[in-house]
C-alpha cells in the first residue's frame, strides 16, 4: 500500500465544507445530502456547534460534509464567523482543511453574497458555487444563467433548490466529478487581503453579464415589512406572537409531561414490586428510575419551544423579532437576540440557556446566560404553591383580584426586575468596549421546510440527552446517596433522613441559615432540591416523616408548616426560591455552553448572594411587621 493510500484511508473520505452566508438555505442543503447521517457536536475549545455529515453520491463516492457556520466575509465579527474562517485557513486545532469547498449562494440575493465567494477563491482551495433558491428567483424575474456565473467566476456553478427533494441532482453529478482529493497550494492557507472597492467593481461586473445589474430586493417581504416592522403594530403584533408561544409551551406540554411522569411511577412501581425492600430497589426506584423521570419530563417543553423558534428561523421572522426588540433590550445592556431565551427561561432556563446559541455577540450572550435562571420556571411553581397556599389566604382584593394569585405573579415580577438590574449592571460596570451594535441581514420570508423543522428538533432532542441528561441522572443518583446513608441506627425515633449524610449537612448549613429564618428541616431539605427545585416539597415531606404521593405530600404539608412555621419564615424562603439556583443541571448546562467552570461558579456565587441578601431583608422585615 502507498503512502499517498495510507494517508487517504487515515484522513478519512475527502471533506466537503459548505460556506454561505446566514439564510442562504445552506443548511436546508446540508439536510438535504446527508438526511439522517448527521452528528453534531462543538467544536473543541469552544461552544460552536460542529456539524457534520455523510454524503453517498449516486456513483458510490463517499463525502464527509461539514456545515460551517454562516458567514458575511472572511474577516471575523463574531464566534460563529471565527471558527468558519479558522477551519477554512487549517487553523482550527483538531480540524483538518477541507478538500473542497461547496459555496452556497442565494440566487435572490446575488449583489451581496458574491463578495464571499471571491473571497473563498482567494483562500487556494477548490471552489464549487450552489446557486441556491434559484427557483424563488425565476418567479421574481430574475433568470440567473449558471453558466455564465461559472464562465465569470472560473468555478464550476449548479443549480439548486434545498428545499425540494431532487432539488441537489445537479450538484450530486458534479460532486462525482470531482477529484478525490484535492490539496490547497502549498503557503496559501491565510486569507489574502481583499480590497473591498475591488471586489464592489468585479460584482458589478458579473451582474452585469448576467443581465441583473438592475436587481431590486423581494417586493412582497418588502411590503411586509412595513406593516410587521411598523413602530407601533410591529411590537404588539410581536409581544401578542411571543404570548402565544409562552401560553403553548407550558400548555400544549401539560399532557405529554403528565405521560412522562404517569410513565415513571408504572415503571417505578413496576421494578419495586420485582424486587425485595432494600438499597438496589431504592438506588433503582428513586434514584436511577426517578433521575431518568426527571430528565425526561422536560423533554416536551423544550421540542414545543424549539418547534417555534426554528419555524420562527425558518420563515424569516426571528431576525425581525430581534431587531423590533433591540432598542428596548438596549437600555439594560443587552440586545434585540437576548428576548427568546430569556422568555423560553420562563418554562426552563436550560432549553433557554441552550438558546442563547443565537447570540453573536459573546458579551450579550454571556450576560444572557448569567439572568437566564433569575425567570421564574415552571420547577419553582411546587414550592410556590405549596407556601402560597399555607401562608396567603385565599380572598379578594382591590376590586375582584385573587390575593394568591397577585402574590405568585409579584413573585414572576421580582425575578424579571431582578433579571433587569443585573443587566444592567452588567452594562454600568462590565467591560464596556465589547458592546456592539446589532447588526443583521433581515432575510425574505419563506414557507418554513417541514424537513428541517424535524431534522432541527431531532438535533435538540439528541443534544439535551447527551449532555444535559447524563448529568443529571448522576447528580440525582449522587442526592439518594446522600439521604440514603448512613442508615438509621437501631431504635432511632427521628426520621432516617436526619441520620443520613443530608441530615448532616443539613445540621451543618442550619446555623448559616437560622438569621433568614430557616430551621434544620428546611436546610436538609435544600441539599436534595439542588437536583430539581420542586423535589424540595417531597424533601420536606420526608423529613417531616410523611409518606405518600407527591400530591398528597403537599396537601398535608400544608397545614403542617403553616402550624410549624411563621409567615417570616414562609416569606423569606419565597424570596429564597426567587433568586437561588437550586438546580445543579443548570449550571451543568452553564459549563458546557461556556466551555468552563468559571461562569457556573460565577452564577452560583452571586444567586446565592442574592437569595441570601432578599431571604435576609425579607425575614426581618416581617419580623417587624409581625412583632
Amino acid at each position: 500500500m502507498t503512502q499517498a493510500v495510507i494517508d487517504s484511508a487515515r484522513l478519512g473520505p475527502p471533506l466537503l465544507a459548505l460556506v454561505g452566508n446566514p439564510n442562504c438555505g445552506k443548511t436546508a442543503l446540508f439536510n438535504l445530502l446527508t438526511g439522517s447521517r448527521q452528528k453534531v457536536a462543538n467544536y473543541a475549545g469552544v461552544t460552536v456547534e460542529r456539524k457534520e455529515g455523510l454524503l453517498r453520491t449516486p456513483a458510490g463516492r463517499r463525502l464527509a460534509v461539514l456545515d460551517l457556520p454562516g458567514t458575511y466575509s472572511l474577516n471575523p465579527h463574531s464566534p460563529d464567523e471565527q471558527v468558519t474562517c479558522d477551519v477554512l485557513a487549517g487553523r482550527l486545532a483538531g480540524e483538518r482543511r477541507p478538500d473542497l469547498v461547496l459555496a452556497v449562494v442565494d440566487a435572490t440575493q446575488l449583489p451581496r453574497q458574491l463578495r464571499l465567494v471571491l473571497g473563498l477563491q482567494r483562500l487556494g482551495l477548490p471552489v464549487v458555487v450552489a446557486l441556491n433558491m434559484v427557483d424563488l428567483a425565476r418567479s421574481r424575474g430574475f433568470n440567473v444563467d449558471a453558466d455564465v456565473l461559472s464562465r465569470e467566476l472560473g468555478v464550476p456553478v449548479v443549480s439548486t433548490v434545498a428545499v425540494r427533494t431532487g432539488g441537489a441532482d445537479a450538484l450530486l453529478g458534479l460532486l462525482d466529478a470531482q477529484p478525490a482529493r484535492a490539496v490547497a497550494a502549498p503557503g496559501r492557507a491565510d486569507v489574502a487581503v481583499a480590497d473591498p472597492q475591488e471586489d464592489h467593481r468585479r460584482v458589478r461586473e458579473i451582474l452585469k453579464a448576467l443581465g441583473l445589474d438592475a436587481m431590486q430586493a423581494h417586493a412582497f417581504s418588502d411590503r411586509l415589512d412595513r406593516v410587521l416592522l411598523q413602530p407601533l403594530f410591529g411590537p404588539v403584533l410581536l409581544f401578542a406572537l411571543l404570548f402565544l408561544i409562552f401560553q403553548a409551551v407550558f400548555a400544549w406540554a401539560e399532557a405529554p409531561m403528565g405521560w412522562i411522569e404517569a410513565g415513571t411511577s408504572l415503571i417505578g412501581d413496576t421494578v419495586a414490586g420485582l424486587l425485595p425492600q432494600g438499597m438496589l430497589r431504592s438506588l433503582l426506584v428513586d434514584g436511577i428510575v426517578a433521575g431518568l423521570g426527571g430528565v425526561l419530563i422536560f423533554l416536551p417543553q423544550i421540542v414545543i419551544l424549539f418547534f417555534f423558534i426554528l419555524l420562527l428561523e425558518e420563515s424569516g421572522y426571528l431576525p425581525r423579532a430581534a431587531f423590533l426588540l433591540d432598542r428596548l433590550m438596549g437600555g439594560v445592556g443587552l440586545s434585540g437576540r437576548s428576548f427568546i431565551p430569556l422568555l423560553s427561561s420562563f418554562a426552563c432556563a436550560i432549553p433557554g440557556i441552550m438558546a442563547t446559541r443565537t447570540i453573536q455577540n459573546p458579551r450579550d450572550r454571556w450576560v444572557t446566560i448569567m439572568i437566564a435562571p433569575l425567570m421564574t420556571c415552571s420547577a419553582r411553581l411546587p414550592v410556590y404553591a405549596l407556601l402560597i397556599g399555607a401562608f396567603v389566604p385565599a380572598r379578594e382584593v382591590a376590586g375582584g383580584f385573587e390575593l394568591q394569585g397577585l402574590v405568585l405573579f409579584s413573585l414572576y415580577v421580582a425575578g424579571i426586575v431582578s433579571a433587569i438590574a443585573v443587566a444592567w449592571l452588567a452594562k454600568r460596570f462590565g467591560t464596556r468596549d465589547r458592546l456592539q451594535t446589532l447588526m443583521m441581514e433581515l432575510p425574505d420570508y419563506h414557507w418554513p421546510s417541514l424537513r428541517n423543522l424535524a431534522i432541527g428538533l431531532w438535533q435538540r432532542v439528541v443534544i439535551f440527552m447527551r449532555r444535559v441528561g447524563g448529568i443529571i441522572l448522576a447528580l440525582t443518583v449522587l442526592m439518594w446517596f446522600l439521604a440514603s446513608f448512613p442508615a438509621a441506627p437501631a431504635g432511632a425515633s427521628g426520621p432516617a433522613v436526619s441520620y443520613s449524610f443530608a441530615g448532616m449537612i443539613g445540621r451543618v448549613l442550619a446555623p448559616v441559615f437560622e438569621p433568614i429564618g430557616f430551621n434544620w428541616q428546611i436546610s436538609i431539605a435544600l441539599v436534595p432540591g439542588m437536583a430539581a427545585r420542586e423535589v424540595a416539597v417531597s424533601a420536606l415531606g420526608t423529613v417531616y416523616a410523611l409518606s405518600a404521593t407527591a400530591e398528597d405530600t403537599a396537601g398535608a404539608l400544608t397545614p403542617l408548616i403553616a402550624a410549624s412555621w411563621g409567615l417570616p419564615t414562609a416569606l423569606s424562603l419565597l424570596a429564597w426560591y426567587v433568586f437561588a439556583p437550586q438546580c445543579l443541571s443548570t449550571l451543568a448546562t452553564v459549563r458546557r455552553e461556556t466551555g468552563g467552570w468559571r461562569a457556573p461558579l460565577l452564577m452560583a456565587g452571586y444567586l446565592f448572594a442574592l437569595a441570601y441578601l432578599a431571604s435576609f431583608v425579607t425575614y426581618r422585615v416581617a419580623l417587624a411587621c409581625c412583632a
